[in-house]
Order: structure tokens, then sequence, then C-alpha cells
């Protein structure tokens, strides 16, 4: 039994890597975002993000659907649309472990984290 799972694992380790997992890129949107609300002087470089959903998951539309479910979420529903349940809790997981990262970090060393973290996807303002 032992061995089974052994090579369960040992396969999947060595399957040749396919996309990142959605729920990494909707953190990284989201992060993103409350970089351009929190940290002051950044804005979100959003033709990067949807370049980035498109190379790594092969969907255009992704970006847009992450952003309206984050929008959605933020504002209880007051700007964004709903999206799938899958999609709605990766918004919710995000927002908590980003929520955890900046009680963790404080702000200030939380803010100084995601310029380098996020370097192509958020920029200093003009």
């Amino acid at each position: 039994m032992r061995y089974a799972a052994f090579i369960v694992g040992f396969v999947a380790l060595t399957a040749p890597a396919h996309a990142e997992p959605r729920s990494a890129y909707v953190t990284m949107v989201l992060q993103a975002f409350a970089a351009k609300v929190e940290c002051p002087g950044t804005d979100v470089a959003y033709q990067d993000l949807v370049q980035k959903a498109q190379y790594f998951l092969k969907e255009a539309a992704t970006t847009e659907k992450v952003r309206k479910a984050i929008a959605y979420m933020h504002t209880g529903g007051k700007m964004g649309e709903r999206q799938d349940d899958d999609l709605m809790s990766e918004v919710a997981m995000a927002t908590k472990s980003t929520d955890l990262d900046q009680n963790r970090l404080g702000m200030t060393s939380w803010c100084e984290t995601q310029k380098t973290r996020l370097a192509g996807f958020i920029r200093t303002k003009n």
C-alpha cells in the first residue's frame, strides 16, 4: 500500500508542469489590487496581468473574471459581478491570506514586500 502511494506521489512530481493553479493567479491579482489601494503611489499594470493569465492559464478572460469577482466581494456586491462558486471561494481564500500577511508584516513592510514580489504587475504612479 505504501509502495502504491509512493508511486502516485512520484508520478505527480515527475509529470510535466502544466499551468499554475488558478488560485495562485487569483491571489496575485488580489494582492496587486490591494497594493494599489493600500500602498501610496502604487498602480496596477493591468495588461501585464492579462498576459500572465494568457501565458500560464491559457484563458484570455481570466483576469477580467477575477477582477469582477474581487470587486463584487470587496464592495458587498455594489461593483463587479458574482462569478462561479469556485472562483468566489478562491477570492475569499486569497483575501484571508492577504489580510493575514498584512497583519503579520504590518502595512509598510507588506507594501515593500509586494514591490519586489509583484514586480512587473505593479508600478509606481506617475
